[in-house]
């Protein structure tokens, strides 16, 4: 049963730091988003935000209140209970103790996904007045469209309103996807966009989670990269065309970092669009030439291995597309 939103709730793009924040709702994605919102307004003017990680499911007691203690922390601090529908007595009874004293210094966020387990501790914290951020689930078209159409508002790109229909049409209801094509639209694609790019990039639901399984594994988001994959080949996809996606980025860095080099210009001399080779520009940033060229070798095998070279192509798929990942990253 999923977490009651009630008219006090915020929208998890809200999400900011309190000593203690409720992230409330089963959608993984915007549960992990509005996480990073808070660690990202902790970090702003360069500050160090030393962060711990808990389980509620399997929480030790006192483990709570050890990493909330301000000795071990830089300023500013935070603490990330994940779990909490799964909370054992343990966390329980430490986070109702911490909720009636929390240290202003640090950010104590509680990971909700929904359920009736952990109600005292709930219904403790909203008396308390802590913030509560909503993460409700994105299961229908009609919410899929919204949140698409979420994502470039908050982002302040104009789309025409078909363009959005057409861009959840060809990549499908899975929200992580939705939310990858919209990345690399607005990344790729200057001023409005319209239903003609989204025509270019995802004519059909291959192409386009081919384009956000490259995407995310040459941006090193290897957790990304991996959920895309994996739910491509639960769905039916073809490891073949996610392959062939991850190479023909990988080309395209190679190109447009061997015209720089030569200095040639992509655009005249290599013949790409221009959108291509500006995104390949802010790519190669993450990248040298030995760990493309790794990264090109890793793709190669994998697409041998796929087409027959392997009794295992799904996992062939998903270790080549961990090898670029981890490469990205340096």
């Amino acid at each position: 049963m999923p977490a009651a939103r009630s008219s006090s709730d915020r929208p998890w793009h809200a999400a900011a730091p309190a000593p203690i924040v409720l992230v409330s709702g089963p959608e993984q994605l915007l549960g992990a988003r509005a996480v990073e919102r808070i660690a990202g307004a902790l970090r702003r003017g360069g500050a160090t935000v030393a962060t711990t990680v808990l389980d509620a499911g399997s929480y030790s007691k006192g483990a709570l209140i050890a990493a909330a203690s301000p000795s071990l922390f830089d300023d500013p601090g935070l603490v990330v209970v994940e779990g909490a529908e799964r909370m054992n007595d343990e966390f329980l009874a430490d986070a109702l103790a911490y909720a009636a004293a929390p240290d202003p210094e640090v950010t104590v966020v509680i990971r909700h996904g929904g359920g009736v387990r952990g109600k005292k501790l709930l219904d403790t914290l909203k008396k308390n007045q802590v913030p509560v951020y909503s993460c409700p689930a994105i299961k229908k078209d009609a919410e899929v469209v919204e949140f698409a159409m979420g994502e470039f508002a908050r982002a302040s790109r104009p789309i025409a309103a078909r363009a959005v229909r057409a861009l959840v049409d060809s990549v499908g209801s899975d929200v992580a996807e939705v939310a990858a094509a919209c990345r690399q639209l607005m990344n790729d694609v200057d001023g409005s966009l319209t239903e003609e790019h989204v025509a270019r990039y995802y004519g059909t639901r291959v192409n386009a989670t081919g384009f956000a399984v490259a995407d995310a594994a040459i941006a090193g988001r290897t957790g990304e990269a991996l959920a895309l994959v994996r739910h491509a080949v639960a769905t039916g996809t073809d490891p073949v065309p996610l392959v062939a996606a991850i190479a023909s980025k990988l080309r395209t860095l190679a190109k447009v970092g061997a015209a720089r080099g030569r200095r040639l210009d992509p655009v005249k001399d290599l013949g790409l669009a221009p959108w291509q080779a500006d995104r390949a520009k802010k790519d190669l940033r993450m990248w040298d030439a030995d760990r493309l060229a790794a990264a090109i070798e890793a793709i190669a095998r994998a697409d041998a291995e796929i087409k027959g070279a392997s009794r295992a192509p799904h996992f062939a798929l998903e270790r080549a597309v961990r090898v670029v990942a981890d490469l990205a990253r340096g």
